[in-house]
């Protein structure tokens, strides 16, 4: 059973005494590490000197692991569980900022900003993300196109380096653009200030429609640059005539008067649904391209082909997986890999093949998401890129994937693409160069900030970071 520092108790500091495994939300790679739960920022100080000093292949930070690969992973080293720092400081509610702990969820600023009527400024596919952590993996949502990812929307943060000091890192500075996506390698970041969204409701209004294939739903998809939120889920399993088709799903803030006139008494409830969880159980090969397919179908005609202002809960529409706790546990005890890309504006034809290749290969994934991402953002190791995004899961027991996934990677890089490094656990060093192009400049502040390489990870390790 792999251990979960979000929810297990462990020791103070030093340390736990013995290594346990601990995985990230993929659940297909489990190393081995000392976990560390700091309780004060003068415990995360002395867990920083204690690596430093012991040389105990060093030790990095971690917040609820949902990131699905092995970045909040160090084996053989130390993982400092940051979720105990989660005080909230101070609101602004004139302003819209807050200033806050690393170890505060996003779940938890939606609890305490909505009644105040504000929003993140940036949310991924699930609530249950520290500050840092969005920080550190630099996240974006559906928004990307108009509001850019999430680091862009904080203007200051403190930062723990390896030496044992604390320092104020503003938004511009090359430390900050190292540490917005650079995966909690140049540093644990202890507090944040981050600007916020006003909204007058918890509801959405949401637009959904049908595409009969690939070229007609990326066509719908750059028509949507006048809408705040946009999304789209692509069956991966149609072929012929139909390969790609999907679902669009596009979405503003309700405004108050849309909202009819019970909803406007408690217009900014946050009460999201919450669904048994899945068990840890279930039998491998349950999701198979055949079952897979069958769902697909269902989904895809079960849609209407047009339907406009449909109100909507906040976490039906952003975090609907969330109503389900350990829903990772549905791919089995394997795991699985989610693959996520990124092409660049001009490179339509690249992301055709590859969703033709997909298709081909019956790969029986549930949540195949394409996203439309805007400006590029200015981590060096952030990962959106002006252009096209493609995420999907795959069952990790899936023959030969590791070569297929192989196979594609090359394809992505050499349309001058990139992979996720928050959902990888497989990309070949090799590539990393071609996918990152300030990735030099990365390595050269590490070895100034970070000499001993006092901040390791099992990514860290595999791609030479």
């Amino acid at each position: 059973m792999v251990a979960d520092p979000a929810t297990d108790p462990v020791p103070t500091l030093p340390s736990v005494p013995h290594s346990v495994p601990v995985s990230g939300w993929g659940r297909t790679a489990p190393t081995s590490a000392r976990v560390i739960r700091p309780r004060s920022y003068e415990d995360a100080v002395l867990a920083v000197r204690d690596c430093a000093a012991t040389g105990r292949r060093g030790g990095i930070a971690r917040g609820l692991g949902r990131a699905y690969g092995d970045s909040a992973q160090n084996a053989g080293g130390a993982v400092l569980d940051m979720t105990g720092l989660d005080r909230i400081h101070a609101i602004d509610a004139a302003g819209g900022t807050v200033l806050c702990d690393a170890g505060v969820s996003l779940h938890r600023l939606m609890e305490v900003l909505l009644p105040l009527g504000w929003f993140v400024p940036v949310t991924p596919g699930t609530r249950y993300v520290t500050v840092g952590g969005a920080i550190g993996a630099d996240i974006h949502g559906m928004n990307h196109h108009v509001r850019g990812s999430f680091a862009r929307h904080v203007p200051m943060l403190e930062l723990l380096t390896a030496d044992g000091g604390v320092r104020v890192v503003e938004r511009g500075s090359e430390l900050f653009d190292a540490t917005a996506g650079g995966m909690g390698l140049t540093g644990i970041i202890l507090t944040a200030t981050v600007q916020l969204q006003r909204v007058e409701t918890s509801l959405m209004s949401v637009d959904t429609e049908r595409a009969t294939d690939f070229d007609d739903l990326l066509a719908r998809l750059t028509a949507t640059d006048q809408h705040r939120y946009s999304v789209a889920w692509v069956d991966l399993l149609a072929r012929g005539a139909a390969t790609g088709r999907g679902v669009l799903t596009r979405g503003e803030h309700a405004p108050l008067d849309a909202l009819p006139a019970r909803a406007r008494r408690t217009p900014l409830e946050f009460r999201p649904t919450r669904l048994p969880a899945a068990p840890d159980l279930l039998p491998e090969g349950l999701l198979s391209s055949t079952s897979v397919g069958l769902f697909n179908e269902l989904r895809y005609r079960k849609t209407p082909r047009a339907r406009t202002g449909e109100l909507r809960k906040l976490s039906a529409f952003f975090h609907p997986l969330d109503g389900v706790p350990h829903w990772n546990r549905v791919y089995g005890r394997g795991g699985f890999v989610q693959y996520q890309f990124a092409l660049g504006h001009g490179s339509d034809a690249a992301l055709r093949r590859i969703v033709h290749r997909i298709a081909e290969r019956r790969c029986p994934s549930l949540l195949a998401t394409l996203k439309r991402f805007g400006e590029g953002d200015p981590g060096w190791l952030s990962f959106p890129v002006p252009g096209w995004t493609l995420a999907l899961d795959i069952p990790a027991n899936l023959p030969e994937l590791g070569s297929f996934l192989d196979e594609l990677d090359e394809e992505v890089a050499a349309a001058g693409g990139r992979v996720h490094l928050a959902k990888d656990s497989r990309l070949r060093p090799e590539l990393l160069t071609a996918m990152y192009p300030r990735l030099d400049d990365f390595r050269s502040l590490r070895a100034r900030w970070d000499p001993q390489r006092v901040f390791r990870s099992d990514l860290s390790r595999r791609l030479d970071l």
